[in-house]
């Protein structure tokens, strides 16, 4: 009997441990997918953020509100023309045409035009990059924006830019371009995925800074607008 007692007792505490001690499953919990992990803004050495719409010219825009576009160059422009002297923008009230000529960098006694990326009329020039051109090569998306344009045709302006799909590609295959010029340029790249160079061109003597901005930009001599 005292056996008997003994082995009830047992399984008694048995099952209250197994009670006490499972983890219930929770029925029908969906699985939590990872999200996907964004893809960097750094292609080949140059940041080009999703957040702003590009021009196969190197200007990018970016919409403010209706009608109103703020516009400057992309960090490939910005590294390629290095340490600028000065730059000169539209004025106020001056008409601009995407593709066409709109502003103008100087370097040592040297021009490189590059064009607009959009249509419109020109509302606003930024001061403090005129008087410091160091901002556009620093923070080319940011306080080193260059003009402000009202857009009356939207629609046709964006479709003339590059899809934003396609961005990271062109991207790429310009840095390739790039690094053909001088291949240990395509090692400089920091941890974060930038040029560790800040002026490149700087670095390849016997190359011109402005043929070669030039052609980047599509104002050179071998381009449509430059014959134009």
């Amino acid at each position: 009997m005292t056996v008997i007692l003994v082995l009830f007792t047992f399984l008694v505490f048995a099952i209250i441990d197994y009670v006490l001690h499972k983890t219930p499953a929770v029925a029908g919990a969906p699985e939590v997918e990872p999200e996907p992990a964004a893809e960097p803004d750094y292609v080949g050495g140059f940041f080009a953020p999703q957040t702003v719409r590009y021009h196969a010219g190197h200007g990018w825009l970016m919409r403010e509100r209706p009608n109103l576009a703020r516009v400057g160059m992309d960090d490939f422009a910005a590294t390629i023309a290095g340490k600028l002297d000065r730059i000169e923008l539209p004025k106020p009230g001056q008409w601009i045409r995407q593709g066409q000529q709109a502003w103008s960098l100087f370097r040592q006694g040297e021009k490189v035009e590059m064009v607009s990326p959009i249509e419109g009329e020109v509302v606003a020039v930024n001061a403090e990059a005129l008087q410091n051109p160091s901002l556009v090569r620093n923070d080319p998306y940011g306080k080193g924006w260059l003009i402000k344009v009202h857009v009356p045709d939207e629609e046709s302006t964006m479709r003339n830019l590059l899809p934003t799909g396609m961005v990271r590609r062109w991207m790429s295959e310009v840095a390739e371009q790039f690094y053909g010029l001088q291949p240990q340029l395509a090692g400089a790249v920091s941890a974060d995925g930038g040029l560790t160079v800040e002026d490149p061109l700087a670095e390849l003597p016997h190359i011109s800074w402005k043929e070669t901005a030039s052609e980047f930009f599509l104002t050179g001599s071998g381009s449509e607008i430059a014959r134009s």
